[in-house]
């Protein structure tokens, strides 16, 4: 399974010299953002993507551009044979990287709400957060799954969310549970 990296010191660089450091493509992206916090995070994620792409291959001696495919999902410039995926929520972000596709998802650990959750979650979903002794772990656990397989997939399952996580799917999830958020990287199985 690829490495979930996180980091949760979205507020400890300087915004300018960050700024400064990355690729003018994803300069021009975080500062599409009108507000500081959103700036922060896509920064924060891209340098995260650099620290996991010089960890997993040896690659730190180029600012990444990206591209994308017909769905909109992103890619790195020249290294068709290198896979990524990035999340972020209040508290942090997320970046995996692999030789496989990977889709990952972050997700601040928070109250829920009943009538979104019967929205989004099959019955059988609803029971399991129902039952939990944490139920908003329980939502946010499988939130972060249906969001992860739709990062890895582009596949929102017609529309049907509620139903994305069928038995019998051919991927794995590997879920990381903090006091404050939820981190779930999702990966077609060998």
């Amino acid at each position: 399974m690829p490495k979930a990296y996180i980091d949760e010191h979205i507020s400890d660089f300087d915004l300018q010299q960050a700024l400064a450091e990355v690729s003018p493509q994803r300069r021009a992206h975080a500062l599409r953002y009108r507000n500081e916090r959103d700036q922060r995070q896509c920064l924060a994620a891209y340098r995260l993507l650099l620290h996991a792409l010089s960890q997993e291959f040896g690659i730190s001696d180029e600012l990444p551009q990206f591209e994308y495919d017909p769905s909109g999902k992103p890619r790195l410039q020249g290294h068709p044979d290198i896979h990524f995926s990035l999340s972020h929520c209040r508290e942090a972000v997320a970046c995996a990287v692999d030789s496989r596709a990977v889709g990952i998802d972050i997700e601040t650990l928070d109250h829920y709400s009943y009538e979104v959750a019967a929205r989004v979650m099959s019955e059988k979903e609803m029971r399991q957060i129902l039952t939990s002794p944490y139920p908003a772990e329980a939502f946010t656990r499988l939130w972060t799954m249906k969001e992860s397989l739709y990062k890895l997939t582009g596949d929102d399952g017609g529309g049907d969310i509620a139903h994305m996580l069928t038995d019998g799917l051919p991927v794995t999830f590997e879920t990381t549970v903090h006091p404050s958020y939820v981190c779930t990287v999702c990966r077609f199985r060998l």
